[in-house]
């Protein structure tokens, strides 16, 4: 199982960023898939989770009516957008694979994070 993680940088307060994943190694399309994100000195976070046929997208408070996660089950890739960006958002943010093709992160991520396959992380700073 492979997870890749592309299109982190550094954006403006009140900007806009696209990140990728890419997966390998397992029937992408039968796993839900989310994003979690994770500050010096503190644990990971879950962030969005959708389904493995999209039919439902789930959202932590803080990001909600900012993000939209989406994936693409003919390219084997997860997307997700952030919009309105704040400082607080600064993060490691990773690609994770759930247990199965519904969502489960947001009720087991924090603690049980390492139930999960997560990728090696994009950097997101926001910043002026």
């Amino acid at each position: 199982v492979q997870l890749v993680e592309s299109g982190g940088g550094l954006a403006q307060p009140g900007g806009s960023l696209r990140l990728s994943c890419t997966a390998s190694g397992f029937i992408f399309s039968s796993y839900g898939m989310s994003w979690a994100r994770q500050v010096p000195g503190k644990g990971l976070e879950w962030v969005a989770a959708i389904t493995s046929d999209s039919t439902q997208t789930l959202y932590q408070e803080a990001v909600k009516g900012r993000f939209v996660i989406s994936r693409d089950n003919a390219k084997n890739t997860l997307y997700l957008d952030m919009n309105n960006l704040k400082p607080q958002d600064t993060a490691v943010y990773y690609c994770g694979r759930d247990l199965g093709p519904i969502s489960t992160v947001q009720v087991m991520c924090p603690p049980n994070c390492d139930q999960f396959t997560w990728g090696q992380g994009a950097q997101v700073t926001v910043s002026s």
